[in-house]
């Protein structure tokens, strides 16, 4: 459920279409934290429709098809703010990874590693994208409060991926000396 609520998230910051939704706020940041192809952000944006949390006005166009513009509703802000104010379990995570490595001593040191070696690239190239996304630092004294509460969510993005890294490395370095 936690995609609604993004979707309503970014919907209450301004109005979008759903393609605007996924190239310029999804793809760009957002798959960071909570990942969503294009498919999952329109069976959504029909439910939150459906359960009157945004609405859609239809913009009409001459040379190209009709876009369909959402926007939140009121009860969908206070269904947003209800959410923003409950606490959150801890995920579940899986990690496909870690049970390959679990198993993996039925692997040569050479399997292992390039199973490690092509994680430790993936993490670095998300970790570069992150990386990339143009927030102020913490502490900039000229940033809005919404671009730290967004800067801290990435804070935590990049030292997952960090530390990720590092774990790799360590990783690789003792299969390297088995």
């Amino acid at each position: 459920m936690s995609l609604a609520y993004a979707i309503m998230g970014l919907l209450q910051e301004e109005q979008r279409t759903g393609y605007e939704l996924k190239t310029s706020c999804f793809d760009q940041c957002i798959a960071h934290l909570w990942p969503a192809d294009q498919a999952q952000i329109y069976r959504t944006l029909d439910k939150l429709l459906e359960q009157g949390w945004i609405k859609c006005t239809v913009e009409i166009q001459c040379d190209r098809p009709n876009r369909k513009i959402y926007s939140v509703t009121e009860t969908g802000k206070a269904e947003l703010i209800k959410w923003l104010q409950s606490p959150q379990s801890l995920p579940i995570l899986r990690e496909p990874l870690l049970i390959q490595l679990f198993f993996a001593a039925q692997l040569s040191n050479e399997a292992i590693m390039q199973l490690l070696e092509d994680q430790l690239a993936a993490h670095i190239e998300k970790l570069t994208k992150c990386e990339k996304i143009n927030l102020p630092v913490l502490g900039d004294q000229y940033a809005t409060r919404e671009q730290i509460m967004q800067r801290l969510a990435l804070e935590l993005v990049l030292r997952r991926e960090k530390t990720y890294i590092d774990w790799l490395k360590t990783a690789i370095e003792i299969i390297d000396h088995l």
